[in-house]
């Protein structure tokens, strides 16, 4: 996308500031945050329903614009959760005759208006405007920075198109055209200097005045539609990497990966939007606000970026001195102009910025802190193997899986399971779901399988990894991948101990990827059940059979491909993997259930005031409120075991 808000925003005195100011933003993939999204909808919408105003005696008010862009809004977020891909084959003819048409008007206003404007494309202009506006000349760098503020939109479809792709756009679309546009402004205002305050519409032929201002507001709802779903991305990434608290992510596309929907972050943005519009009733206002969230970005991420140069892409660190220095600069100035904006209106990003960023902090440390505890107060081996293979308690067929945030050793919570429940399953794997900081983890490396004390325990451990741009899908059987894959896991130890010698050895805490696309060498054979499909767990219990029939029909009735695994009889199989493999079919047979520990989070006494007020309201009030890791873990409700435990941290 690009800068897709009418024009009329910008100061368009002076092309030559957008001419060498854009190649220089063009090197930063800008992470749009939230705060950057509302005030960027908010111009969008505004700016293109400005042309309502000004039109003589048929001229809407105010109050007018401001209400039907409060309908515009919430039209528009209210048909997020239909998605866009319905109609997203409409959003580049859109953008891109849009473009042509505002590059065709700034031209046709450079011919007719004032041809001589294109040698304000020079950069000595830049040099003779401060020299003659002094200091009057740095405070409008705060006007001139909306000429660049919109096309950071462009970089919000880098997780659709590549970035050649988007450079090719850029280069050979957008800039020209905006350029073209913003030239034309200056040549119609060098003669119509009066009508500063609306420049893009009054430069506008009356004749095709209509179709661009209907142009204008489709192209403004499509550049808005760009940065939401963009922010629901980046929430996305940021819930992946637990810098967030946990929403609920809705998939609305079946067949485009990575289109979502998040109703929590939608509905506040739309709340946003409605009291910024309602509270200022002036685009300018808005438009300070937004050119100071959005230059504020650009010089947070040009810093971030000399990092990645100095520690990712192990460059020397002069080069990386030498790109902030260069950058760094030319952005200082923008913000340094844009700061003198704050009383009018530029506070309110940097308000919202605070509040986003004291939840974000708070909701990291405090599963920090919990996640701390829980490494510091593992259960000692030594104890678990005092308990003996019953782990001093009765083991009941069928599969019990732990979940847990601990990737080496057993919880704390454990040893409160096994102290508090009469019984225990006869197989326990200790699932631990991890995000890893890539975007992508493939299938045939997601599972990690390992084994927890001696093999007569039956005690497993498995980790599953997705990248922060994965999809955990609802209907992806992990039950049978994780039989699969330990299954897998107990032959490939079985033939490592043959060539030792030795099956009876144990190997404690090492993991083995697991490749879960095929059966083989896993010494089962999967086969469809006869006995129908089923969104729940098969048991040999009548009662809870009953319970999943009830359970099947209020889920209206969604479905999981249920198969049957047996163990080969015609392979070659050492007698005790065998036993260990039965075990395993017996205890799916049997059932799955899922146990995961309901913890409260409590500051020790003698912690200070600022700590206790962030994990006792602030952490609590976020955990109350957002969605308990059952829902994003898509744990079926009737096969879910929660034990509660106190955490003092």
């Amino acid at each position: 996308m690009a800068s897709l808000h009418p024009p009329s925003l910008v100061c368009t005195t002076c092309p030559c500031f957008f001419a060498f100011f854009s190649f220089f933003n063009y090197g930063h993939i800008l992470s749009l945050l939230s705060v950057v999204t509302s005030h960027a909808v908010l111009v969008a919408v505004l700016a293109a329903l400005s042309g309502l105003q000004d039109r003589g005696t048929g001229g809407l008010g105010n109050g007018w614009v401001v209400l039907i862009a409060c309908v515009v809004l919430v039209g528009l977020f209210a048909l997020q959760h239909r998605g866009t891909h319905r109609v997203a084959f409409v959003f580049a003819p859109i953008v891109v005759l849009w473009l042509l048409s505002i590059g065709v008007i700034g031209l046709y206003n450079i011919i007719h208006w004032n041809p001589r404007v294109c040698l304000a494309l020079s950069p000595h202009y830049i040099v003779k405007f401060f020299k003659i506006t002094g200091r009057d000349g740095w405070i409008s760098l705060g006007g001139v920075l909306l000429a660049v503020t919109g096309t950071e939109a462009m970089f919000a479809d880098l997780g659709h198109f590549t970035a050649a792709s988007i450079r090719l756009a850029f280069v050979g679309v957008i800039y020209p055209c905006l350029v073209l546009q913003y030239m034309g402004q200056a040549a119609f205002l060098s003669k119509n200097m009066s009508d500063v305050h609306d420049s893009f519409y009054l430069s506008i032929p009356r004749t095709v005045f209509w179709p661009m201002f209907v142009l204008a507001s489709l192209a403004a709802i499509v550049g808005s539609q760009s940065i939401i779903s963009a922010t629901f991305s980046i929430v996305k990434q940021c819930l992946s990497l637990g810098c967030f608290p946990r929403v609920k992510v809705v998939h609305t596309s079946r067949w485009i990966y990575g289109q979502i929907y998040i109703p929590e972050i939608n509905w506040i943005l739309m709340v946003l939007c409605l009291a910024v519009t309602v509270g200022f009733r002036d685009i300018n206002i808005i438009g300070n606000a937004y050119g100071l969230a959005c230059i504020t970005v650009m010089f947070v991420t040009t810093w971030l970026m000399a990092l990645v140069i100095i520690f990712v892409w192990k460059k020397n660190i002069l080069l990386a001195l030498s790109f902030l220095v260069f950058f760094g600069s030319i952005e200082g100035a923008y913000l340094s102009a844009s700061f003198i904006k704050v009383p009018q209106g530029g506070w309110t990003p940097i308000a919202l910025a605070f509040v986003f960023m004291f939840i974000m902090y708070v909701w990291h440390y405090g599963t920090r802190r919990k996640y701390l505890f829980d490494l510091q107060n593992k259960v000692s081996m030594k104890w678990i193997l005092t308990l003996g293979p019953s782990l001093g308690i009765v083991r009941v067929p069928g599969i019990g899986l732990i979940y847990t945030e601990l990737v080496t050793g057993v919880p704390a919570i454990f040893s409160h399971f096994v102290t508090n429940l009469p019984a225990f399953h006869q197989i326990l794997v200790f699932v631990c779901v991890k995000s890893v900081p890539v975007p992508y983890v493939p299938v045939d490396e997601r599972y990690l399988i390992g084994r927890i004390g001696p093999r007569q325990y039956r005690m497993y451990r498995c980790i599953v990894r997705y990248g922060y741009k994965d999809v955990q899908k609802d209907d992806e059987n992990f039950e049978n991948h994780l039989v699969m894959s330990i299954a897998k896991f107990i032959q490939m130890e079985a033939e490592e101990a043959a060539s030792s010698g030795s099956y009876e050895s144990s190997n404690e805490g090492r993991m083995a990827v697991i490749h879960t696309t095929d059966a083989t060498g896993t010494g089962l054979i999967m086969r469809d059940s006869n006995e129908g499909t089923s969104l729940t767990r098969s048991s040999k219990s009548e009662t809870l059979q009953s319970l999943q029939s009830i359970y099947e029909q209020e889920s209206g009735g969604l479905s999981r491909r249920r198969v049957r695994f047996q163990v080969a009889e015609e392979e070659q199989i050492n007698p005790q993997v065998r036993d260990e493999l039965s075990d395993l079919l017996e205890a799916k047979e049997a059932g799955v259930a899922y146990i995961i520990g309901h913890s409260y989070v409590k500051a020790r006494k003698n912690s200070n005031f600022l700590k206790s007020f962030a994990i006792d309201y602030a952490y609590s009030f976020l955990r109350k409120n957002c969605r308990g890791p059952s829902v994003t873990l898509h744990i079926p409700h009737i096969s879910l075991i929660e034990v509660g435990m106190i955490y003092y941290v």
